[in-house]
């Protein structure tokens, strides 16, 4: 039996899952970083509506969707570059994120979160008690 080969179709469906179609859209740029005692996140969302923006937290998954719409008109397009459809990212956030207040804005197509350190997970000073001289406590150090 003969087979006919392509020797592109594995490149082009390699391009395909890192680029996206516009059937089905790449991933959503993102950049990540920690400020004080709390992790940014950035989204890049151009064009696409706020109310499309759909936030979730299942267990420590965070999972962020977005929609541009498709252009609907009657005109000849020249170029579409610009993938359109729904787009999907998620985190796994550690368990030193307190995902309950999680805070997310959206300005000048740049979606933000802010996800605070969990308070269990900040350092924390333990006071030492210091037992008199002479006096055998279990408690204290080296006993």
């Amino acid at each position: 039996m003969l087979m006919r080969t392509d020797p592109f179709r594995e490149l082009d469906r390699l391009t395909q899952q890192v680029l996206g179609t516009s059937a089905r859209p790449a991933v959503m740029a993102m950049d990540a970083w920690r400020s004080g005692d709390e992790f940014v996140v950035e989204f890049d969302l151009p064009g696409v509506d706020p109310s499309s923006v759909d936030l979730d937290v299942e267990r420590n998954v965070l999972t962020v969707k977005a929609q541009r719409p498709v252009h609907e008109g009657t005109e000849e397009m020249i170029a579409a570059e610009r993938p359109r459809g729904v787009f999907s990212r998620q985190l796994i956030l550690g368990d030193n994120l307190d995902t309950e207040h999680i805070a997310a804005s959206y300005r000048s197509g740049v979606l933000t979160l802010r996800v605070p350190v969990a308070e269990r997970a900040k350092p924390r000073r333990i006071a030492v008690e210091v037992a008199e001289e002479g006096a055998r406590d279990q408690h204290a150090i080296g006993a």
